[in-house]
């Protein structure tokens, strides 16, 4: 018999209307995962809607998805990556053999090979402390250990979750247009606002089920 699932399944709510695009988030995310030239958790795209000469832009933030049925992982031939009971579709750095088939099966574009490239140059003790990301401390960033020579993406912040704190994009955002919170609470306010007619998701025809939702 299945042991009932416990604890949160988290999930993020982006309200395009407050977003103002100021990449106040993607700077954030890059400090706190202290991640290399080439490598971007949070992207602010730019879509144009409407038709000449009525148009417009709408800024549109993009993490990684956290879809419940991952593209990623099905590719993957080492299963190095996979899902959390949390609701975060995690990468084990030490399985990942760099292959990069998940980075083409990513229907988002939300996936970083990560070359070694540093900012050693631009900031002093770039190199001496990395992220305990997914939990796991790795010490100092060299060529010869993970998460050099894999694949990264965001992961919402799981090393502060762990903490009891929201994941850093959240946090800082300007506009309030981030939310972040458990599904499994009915009276969560991202559970409220996912229930709204405005509530969509990315590429939805896809059945990749994100754990990212937009509010229109």
């Amino acid at each position: 018999m299945t042991g009932k699932r416990i604890g949160p399944e988290w999930v993020m709510v982006i309200d395009l209307q407050k977003c103002i695009g100021c990449d106040t988030c993607t700077v954030a995310c890059k400090a706190e995962n202290r991640t290399p030239p080439g490598v971007t958790y949070n992207v602010v795209l730019e879509e144009e809607y409407g038709e000449f000469p009525r148009v417009g832009v709408v800024a549109v933030p993009r993490p990684c998805m956290q879809c419940d049925k991952p593209p990623c992982a099905q590719v993957c031939p080492v299963k190095a990556t996979y899902k959390m009971q949390n609701g975060i579709t995690a990468i084990d750095y030490d399985r990942c053999i760099g292959c990069r088939y998940c980075i083409a099966g990513c229907p988002y574009g939300a996936r970083y090979f990560d070359f070694g490239e540093s900012y050693g140059q631009e900031m002093v003790g770039y190199d001496d402390l990395q992220t305990p990301e997914y939990g796991v401390e790795r010490g100092r960033r060299t060529r010869k250990k993970p998460p050099v020579g894999v694949v990264r993406k965001c992961h919402f912040c799981y090393h502060r979750l762990q903490r009891g704190e929201e994941p850093a994009c959240v946090e800082v955002c300007l506009g309030d247009a981030r939310y972040f919170g458990d599904l499994r609470d009915p009276n969560s306010i991202v559970s409220r606002l996912i229930a709204s007619p405005r509530a969509f998701r990315l590429k939805s025809e896809l059945g990749t089920e994100p754990r990212v939702v937009y509010l229109r």
